[in-house]
């Protein structure tokens, strides 16, 4: 990545899982970063690698708080937005309203009225709903989220566009699927890590356990974080839009029976039954795999399948746990 030698690179919620990874992965690159977040969910232990090195500040700030992101977007002329409520589960439907929506509007407004003028987005998958077509490629429609989160990021995706075509902002959307490994803590694995420590007897599964999708190390999501934001940055393009996952998927069972192969635990499992056909949760999309042609269409590949990834991750997340 090219950058002028005064400029940084802004990454919201950059102490938290993806964003701390890709403030790391900028840095070792020479790039000048501003890591910005409000730590509710982040740490700035997950910083420790970049913090105190001369391209890179930490910048505490909330983005509901215009003033301070205003302040944070001096010098700036790329901004990854990561920061987000990383909660898919609707348990409070205002939290994703004002931490991704409200949120992306200050950003939006915050860079229109600064030099800042281009952003790349982590979207989900979770956008795309319960699509009828499997794996989902970038163009498919109509787009009908069946959660607030889901929700909500697809209207992050629709301000942003707005402003690309109104204000001359260019917006980059990546649309992650289920993204997992080291500094994450919520998700799936952690859930089932954290069960067995509270009950080395019994491991629960949200919903009958045949919930299946696509699972991504975050090693692999920032090799096409940087490929398609290169791609991105040599073109013209106001919007593009780019699926970020694996090629295939796996099942909550199966998920499950790796992290009692790796724990070396005797737990039996206890299926919860789910609601609506099996779902872990009310909102919770039952499959869900994406098409990465147009990705690999880049020259880019993931290192690892879902099951590869889930195997990695789990390892990783035993020695977080062991760690702290």
């Amino acid at each position: 990545m090219k950058q002028d030698s005064d400029s940084a690179v802004l990454v919201t919620g950059g102490a938290g899982f993806i964003g701390s990874h890709l403030v790391d992965s900028l840095i070792e690159k020479r790039v000048n970063v501003v890591a910005f977040d409000n730590l509710s969910s982040g740490s700035k232990e997950n910083l420790h690698e970049s913090i105190g090195k001369s391209n890179c500040k930490f910048f505490q700030g909330d983005l509901k708080d215009l003033n301070r992101i205003s302040e944070a977007l001096a010098n700036v002329d790329l901004v990854y937005h990561l920061a987000a409520n990383p909660e898919v589960r609707d348990v409070d439907p205002k939290s994703h309203f004002y931490e991704n929506q409200v949120a992306t509007f200050n950003l939006l407004e915050a860079m229109r009225k600064s030099s800042a003028r281009k952003i790349v987005f982590a979207s989900t998958s979770t956008i795309y709903g319960e699509a009828s077509i499997q794996p989902t490629p970038e163009g498919y429609g109509p787009l009908i989220p069946i959660s607030t989160y889901g929700a909500s990021k697809l209207a992050c995706e629709a301000l942003i566009s707005s402003y690309a075509y109104t204000y001359g902002i260019r917006g980059l959307i990546l649309r992650l699927g289920n993204t997992i490994g080291s500094r994450s803590n919520h998700g799936v694995i952690a859930d089932f890590l954290k069960k067995l420590r509270k009950n080395p007897n019994v491991l629960e599964v949200l919903g009958d356990g045949s919930q299946v999708k696509s699972y991504i190390h975050f090693t692999d999501c920032l090799s096409a974080i940087s490929i398609t934001s290169e791609k991105f940055l040599q073109s013209n393009d106001r919007v593009e839009i780019y699926n970020l996952s694996s090629a295939d998927k796996i099942t909550v069972r199966r998920i499950a029976e790796i992290v009692l192969e790796a724990t070396g635990s005797k737990a039996r499992f206890q299926t919860t039954g789910g609601i609506d056909g099996g779902r872990g949760w009310m909102g919770d999309v039952k499959s869900m795999q994406l098409s990465i042609e147009k990705l690999q269409s880049l020259g880019w590949k993931p290192k690892y399948d879902s099951e590869e990834a889930v195997q990695k991750a789990v390892r990783e997340l035993m020695k977080q746990g062991a760690d702290n």
